[in-house]
C-alpha cells in the first residue's frame, strides 16, 4: 500500500502514477495502430468522433472537459474531421461564440464501423479478467479521478475546471 510506510523509497516502476502512465500508453499504442491503419484516425480525432457520436451536438470546450484533452488538441481534430467530411459545425443557439459539433451521414458510418473494433480491442485487453475485476477496476479508476481532480482543484484555491488534461 502506498501509503504505509513514509520512509519507503521511491522505485519508479512500482509507483502507482508512473504505472498508470505507462499502461494508458501501452493501450493508447495499440488503440493508435488499430484505428490509423483500419481508418486513418488519431486518437484525438477517435474520441471526438466517439463523445460527438454519444452527444449529437456538443461544443468543442464540453468535449475537453469530457475528454481531458486540452483545447488546441480538441481544434485540431475537429479541423481535421471536418476537412474530411466527418463532422460539422454548427451555429450553438445557447452561445453565439462557440459552434455544436455534429458527425455527418459519412461520421456516423464511420462511428458504427469503429465502434465495434474498439469493443472488441477492450475484450481482447480485458480477457484475462473476470467481469468482477473489470468492473471493481473501472469503479477504482473512477475513484482516482475524482481525487484526483479534487487534489488539483484544491491546489487552484478551487477555482475553475482545472481538471488534468492530457
Amino acid at each position: 500500500m502506498p501509503n504505509s510506510d513514509a520512509t519507503r523509497a521511491l522505485v519508479l516502476d512500482d509507483f502507482i502514477p508512473y504505472r498508470l502512465s505507462i499502461t494508458s500508453n501501452l493501450v493508447s499504442e495499440a488503440v493508435a495502430d488499430t484505428y490509423e491503419a483500419l481508418f486513418g484516425l488519431t486518437i484525438p480525432e477517435w474520441r471526438l468522433v466517439a463523445v460527438v457520436a454519444e452527444a449529437d451536438g456538443i461544443t468543442q470546450q464540453q468535449v475537453g472537459q469530457q475528454t481531458r484533452m486540452d483545447k488546441v488538441t480538441v481544434s485540431r481534430a475537429a479541423i481535421a474531421l471536418v476537412e474530411r467530411g466527418l463532422m460539422q459545425r454548427h451555429a450553438n443557439p445557447e452561445d453565439r461564440r462557440s459552434h455544436l459539433l455534429k458527425l455527418t451521414d459519412d461520421g456516423h458510418t464511420l462511428y458504427a464501423s469503429v465502434a465495434p473494433k474498439a469493443l472488441d480491442l477492450e475484450r481482447r485487453i480485458f480477457a484475462g479478467f473476470s467481469g468482477a475485476e473489470v468492473e471493481q477496476f473501472v469503479a477504482m479508476l473512477r475513484r482516482i479521478d475524482a481525487v484526483t481532480i479534487d487534489l488539483v482543484q484544491d491546489s487552484h484555491g478551487g477555482i475553475g475546471d482545472q481538471r488534468p488534461r492530457r
